[in-house]
């Protein structure tokens, strides 16, 4: 890197802006959101960098209990090392004697209530984003102010106008390049997850009717003709 831009670089530095506008959009995330939640959204920029969501893997281990059912019944099922947390939870109500639509209506809701947890915390980055360019005005006005009640040192009203431009260049470029595509990528792989997870329903739902307890059929006493 050739030294005229890293005086660039410097330049474009102002520790004051930039703690005006991070502080100020970290304190107003805060101020709105679970604690709970912002766990998460946190934890969440390691997934970032991994792929979708695939659910083939799943179907092939539902095969592999399938088919575990058919020789040895479903209480077999239960020594069986099941590490999705929606599988687990399918199989556990199949061993207790689940109907397909009982299966159907847990895979459904565990479904959903991963869908608005993800969405939460995207909606936390999305928050971000509408806040910063807002602490960048802020920071913006402090730097205003700051230098007009410095107009008598010349000195002093460069380091204030600094304060006053950067901050708003910050407040765009976190809003715009770090916390808007974050949200946009979490939402997205929520979607993509979603879908994907709707197809280990089936399965579930067939495996549990094969082994749920049929109630046996009393035949009914023919009426007698008069």
């Amino acid at each position: 890197m050739s030294t005229d831009s890293l005086a660039l670089i410097g330049e474009l530095l102002d520790p004051t802006a930039l703690a005006l506008v991070c502080g100020g959009t970290v304190l107003a995330v805060v101020l709105r959101s679970p604690l709970g939640e912002l766990t998460r959204a946190v934890g969440a920029l390691r997934t970032l960098g991994r792929s979708r969501f695939d659910a083939e893997p799943l179907l092939h281990q539902i095969t592999a209990l399938d088919r575990i059912a058919k020789r040895h019944g479903a209480l077999a099922l239960d020594r069986s090392v099941i590490t999705d947390p929606d599988v687990k939870a399918g199989i556990a109500a199949i061993v207790d004697g689940a109907g397909g639509d009982a299966v159907q209506t847990l895979i459904d809701h565990r479904r959903r209530a991963r869908v608005e947890r993800h969405l939460a915390i995207a909606d936390i980055w999305s928050g971000a984003a509408d806040v910063a360019p807002a602490m960048g005005m802020v920071g913006t006005l402090i730097g205003l102010a700051r230098m007009f009640a410095t107009m008598s040192d010349p000195s002093a009203i460069g380091g204030a106008m600094a304060i006053a431009l950067l901050a708003t260049l910050y407040g765009a470029l976190i809003a715009n390049l770090v916390a808007a595509p974050i949200a946009h990528r979490l939402r997205t792989n929520a979607r993509a997850e979603a879908f994907e997870r709707a197809r280990i329903v089936a399965p579930l739902v067939a495996l549990a009717n094969r082994e749920v307890p049929r109630a046996p059929v009393i035949p009914q006493p023919l009426a007698s003709v008069a």
